[in-house]
């Protein structure tokens, strides 16, 4: 009787335990997938003064391109080729320019020859009158994102392979990203999609947007067929049809675009501080900046799964 007693009792808790993980799934799901905490430091880390507003050719660049290495080396990120670095030179407004991507990998473990490239520029404004264009959220945001990815895929592997790309001289014409679509390091046709993440941290509508799902049926449905979000709004658009701006060429998946790769761009509106130099960490909305980065992860998962 004890036993049957004992029996029906245990019965009873784990029905009790398993309908409450059931009703708060939601949480289950939504637990930390990164360090809220090192992003946020990230971002004002790269944003502060120190990085002089990371224009590319700089001693602040130096330092942007030295802090994304120690990042991808304390996560286990590889470089794509034989070191982080693919170093490039232009020409722009009659100066020459001489820039640096910085790559790095993480081998899928089911399409290992088939790669997902995350991707962000590091470069911005620099110093302008003795003031420092810190670029916080253009793009200090996407770049401490890139380390949210790293640290993640820790834990969990992707499918396929990943490039980290954190692009240079974005500010001065997509320069990175073109260098690095017209010089590849592995074979192009091998890039099934371009993830590119630009302005993420603030939104007065609390808005981000999904650009690119007009060029790519799949692509929509992984957007439009899934939820991702109750805090903030996670909006397709701004590429084509209805919308006053179209941003399909607005950052540098605008490249990979031009080169028939499927990509989506993750960014919100202008805001007032867009290329001032009060576009500081202050100024950032913290808890819309992680619920982003959990958003374009989410998004990134699906189309992991995807066999392309």
């Amino acid at each position: 009787m004890k036993k049957t007693l004992c029996l029906f009792v245990l019965v009873y808790l784990l029905g009790i335990q398993c309908d409450a993980q059931t009703i708060n799934h939601d949480d289950v799901t939504r637990a930390p997938l990164f360090s809220e905490t090192m992003l946020l430091q990230h971002i004002k880390t790269l944003s502060s003064d120190v990085f002089e507003g990371r224009r590319t050719g700089t001693n602040g660049a130096l330092k942007a391109e030295k802090y994304i290495i120690n990042q991808f080396v304390l996560f286990d990120v590889l470089p794509l080729g034989k070191d982080y670095l693919q170093p490039f030179s232009f020409t722009e407004a009659g100066k020459r320019y001489e820039g640096k991507n910085v790559l790095g990998c993480i081998k899928g473990t089911m399409y290992p020859d088939k790669y997902i490239v995350i991707s962000a520029h590091y470069d911005h404004e620099g110093v302008k009158n003795g003031n420092v264009y810190n670029g916080t959220d253009d793009n200090a945001s996407g770049t401490s994102a890139l380390f949210s990815f790293a640290e993640y895929f820790r834990t969990h592997p992707p499918k396929h392979s990943v490039i980290l790309a954190a692009f240079d001289a974005e500010e001065l014409g997509l320069q990175g990203s073109k260098y690095f679509v017209n010089h590849p390091i592995i074979p192009f046709k091998q890039i099934m999609v371009n993830l590119n993440m630009d302005m993420i941290s603030r939104s007065d509508t609390n808005e981000l947007f999904a650009v690119g799902t007009v060029h790519n049926e799949t692509l929509k449905q992984v957007i439009t067929n899934h939820t991702y979000s109750k805090k903030i709004n996670f909006l397709a658009g701004h590429d084509e049809g209805n919308w006053k701006d179209n941003w399909t060429y607005a950052s540098d998946h605008a490249n990979f675009h031009k080169k028939g790769i499927p990509f989506l761009y993750f960014g919100v509106d202008d805001h007032e501080d867009y290329h001032k130099p009060t576009d500081d960490y202050e100024n950032i909305q913290p808890e819309f900046y992680i619920e982003a980065v959990r958003v374009i992860m989410s998004v990134f998962e699906k189309i992991d799964q995807l066999n392309f």
